[in-house]
């Protein structure tokens, strides 16, 4: 994996875990949700600490649940809702240990495409299309990852102009306009949502 930095306002530690292992940063991806971008990025790094060793999906994948659920709901929990959260990663984790051998970075070494790569990610637990290219789009803007064909099987996440996402994120600025974009689809969603 081409190594860059992903430039989120957090702790340069867990910045650093997120660069060298792929596990901790598809971790990272399965907790963006209903928390922010630099409680779910962070996360990895914590869970990694409460480990006292780096994020292994073999270890995750057959840990005890409910052990596993008390270091995700420990203060400070690493989600909104540790429980669901401890489970989906440990999901993620058996499907890596199933199809991949464990590691990560398996899952997006050599697809023959990005519509491949985008399927791959696809398949994994709790993955839908929006948060499949939203990765896709953070493989290849940040980590170089980028089967022919990745941008356009990104969508709207692989535009280089883009500030949709995690995968936009390399300053303060572009941070406050990924902010924006996210604001401006909320309250689009709501507005839709109540009929206005």
């Amino acid at each position: 994996m081409e190594r860059m930095t992903l430039a989120l306002p957090i702790d340069p530690e867990a910045n650093r875990l997120l660069a060298r292992s792929p596990l901790a940063l598809l971790v990272g991806m399965v907790l963006d949700q209903q928390v922010s971008m630099e409680k779910a990025f962070s996360s990895p790094y914590v869970l990694a600490q409460r480990l006292g060793h780096d994020l292994d999906a073999r270890e995750l994948a057959g840990y005890d649940p409910e052990a596993l659920v008390a270091l995700f709901a420990q203060p400070p929990a690493l989600h909104r809702f540790p429980k669901a959260m401890a489970a989906r990663v440990q999901e993620v984790c058996r499907v890596l240990v199933e199809r991949y051998d464990g590691d990560a970075a398996r899952l997006w070494a050599d697809p023959a495409d990005g519509r491949e790569l985008l399927a791959r990610i696809a398949g994994l637990p709790g993955f839908g299309r929006q948060k499949a290219q939203i990765f896709l789009a953070l493989l290849g803007k940040r980590f170089g990852v980028q089967p022919p064909g990745w941008q356009e099987a990104a969508g709207a996440y692989g535009d280089p102009k883009a500030h949709r996402s995690v995968a936009d994120v390399t300053d303060a600025e572009s941070l406050r306009l990924v902010r924006e974009y996210k604001k401006q689809m909320k309250a689009a969603a709501k507005a839709k949502a109540t009929g206005d």
